[in-house]
This record gives C-alpha cells, structure tokens and sequence, in this order.
C-alpha cells in the first residue's frame, strides 16, 4: 500500500483527473456526437433514395399541422398558388457546390390560403458580396414541384435585418422570418426542382454517402479507452521503478586469487630425482 502513496502528489492527482475527464467526454460527448451525425446522415440518405422512386403528392396533403412531419422532409410535392410579389428574402453565407452563393427565398400563396416559404434557389455574389440581380418570381398562379423541407432553425445570434433593398436571413427558420415580416407562414419551407416556374440555381442533392462519422465516432472510443490505459501503464512504470530502487541487486562475489602456473623443471632436475643426486 507504502508504494502507492506516490498517487496522492497533486502532480499525480491532475493527471488522473485529466486522464478521466477526457475519458468520460470522450464516452458521453464526442462519440455520441459523431455516431448521432452518423445516424441523422443515413436517415436523411434514406429519406431522399425513398423518395426517387415515389410520385408527388400535394402538398396540402403533408402540411396538415404546424409544421412538416420528420420523416416527410425530402418527399416530392407538388403546391399549385402564387408568388407574393416582392417579398423576396436572401440567405446569407451559403455554399453551392464548393462556391459562395445566395439562396432567394419567396412567400408562395397556396390554393387553400396558407403561405408557405419558397427556396427558388442560388445566385452568386459579384464583386467579392454585392448581391447580383435575379428574375423576380412570375406572377399569377402557378403550379411547382418541389421538395419538402424542415425548418434549419435560428442561427444563433443572428437576427434578420434589411440591406441593400433585400431582406437578408442566416437560416431558413419560417417562424423567425414570419416574427420579422409580419407574414402567416407554415412551418417548414419548399425547395424547387429542376425547372421549374421562378426557379434560379438549382440547389443540388446532398450526397448520398455516410461521411466520417462513424469512423470519428469509433476513434473517440478508442481514445476513451487508451487514455485510461495509458495511465495505467505510466503508474505500473512507476511501480517498476521505486521497486529497483528500493530492492538494488546483490554485489558480485570478489574474484578468487589467481592460482600461479607450475614452473617446468629442467631436464637435469627431473633424472635427479629420479636416480638421486650425486653426492
């Protein structure tokens, strides 16, 4: 027990405490956190390759409540209505396929009433951020397919405000928008397809790949293992040590004397003893 008491240094303490925060972050925060992105990335792949080999429905037949459905998020609609003439909003600092973009937003006045938000799609900033001119939405009514989306939510500690003759948002969150324009909106937002009417940049896809994450999720845990581990062989390392030099090896035994070679006799010496020496 003597040779644990080292333990108790505070140089030791932190080290453990260190050594088992991490661990548990790594158990309880970070690899949850990659695995949870792992999951909501498949569901999502999911979602969008169920819903490539399924018709459009109307779009009144999902937005039945406040807002979408989880699992109806990328389903193809079709919403029969019309644009609300400049109402037009941009979403700040977005990225299209590796590059700067806008994405235009625009009030869609549906047959039954309601009004939902439109993602008509991108444009790219001129100039370094100047926001580049772009088609208004048509007038009139229209009928668009489009793809069913949920609310991103707030970008934190960004609010809405009014620049450049735009409305310009950071997120596409109906409700904030609606709190900042005066406007009745449903829940979740309509992002257009392929040529469609008001349409602009067609925002593609997300890519139908898992990512990193689960790869990240998995190191996480086997950091949480090896720190633990670690500490482990740094306190039987020390152990090892205080026992050397607490139990030293024994000294080697003193060498014996070194016994001196028999002289060799001389031919004469040996007949003497042998015959006797003369007298």
């Amino acid at each position: 027990m003597r040779r644990l008491t080292f333990l108790l240094r505070p140089s030791w303490l932190v080290l453990a405490l260190v050594v088992g925060g991490f661990a548990y972050a790594c158990f309880t925060v970070l690899a949850p956190w990659q695995l949870g992105k792992n999951t909501t990335t498949e569901e999502r792949n999911d979602r969008i390759t169920a819903s490539l080999a399924t018709d459009p429905v109307p779009v009144e037949e999902l937005l039945t409540g406040a807002a979408p459905a989880p699992e109806d998020e990328w389903r193809r609609v079709v919403a029969t209505g019309s644009y609300l003439p400049d109402s037009d909003l941009l979403v700040r600092l977005r990225s299209v396929e590796s590059s700067p973009a806008y994405e235009v937003l625009t009030p869609f006045r549906l047959a039954d009433g309601r009004t939902v938000l439109v993602n008509r799609g991108y444009v790219r900033p001129e100039r370094g951020t100047e926001i580049p001119g772009f088609a208004p939405a048509p007038a009139g009514p229209v009928t668009v397919d489009a793809r069913l989306r949920m609310s991103e939510g707030t970008a934190e500690g960004k609010t809405p405000f009014r620049d450049a003759g735009h409305t310009q948002v950071y997120s596409i969150d109906p409700a904030q928008i609606a709190a900042f324009t005066g406007l009745e909106l449903t829940g979740g937002y309509l992002q257009l397809s392929e040529n469609q009417a008001g349409g602009l940049g067609t925002i593609p896809l997300p890519q139908l790949d898992a990512g990193p994450y689960l790869s990240y999720g998995l190191q996480w845990v086997a950091f949480g293992i090896m720190a633990p581990l670690g500490l482990g062989y740094f306190v039987w390392a020390e152990l090892r040590e205080r026992r050397k030099r607490k139990d030293p090896a024994p000294a080697a035994a003193p060498e014996a004397e070194p016994v001196p070679a028999p002289v060799e006799r001389s031919t004469e010496d040996k007949l003497a003893d042998r015959y006797g020496r003369s007298r």
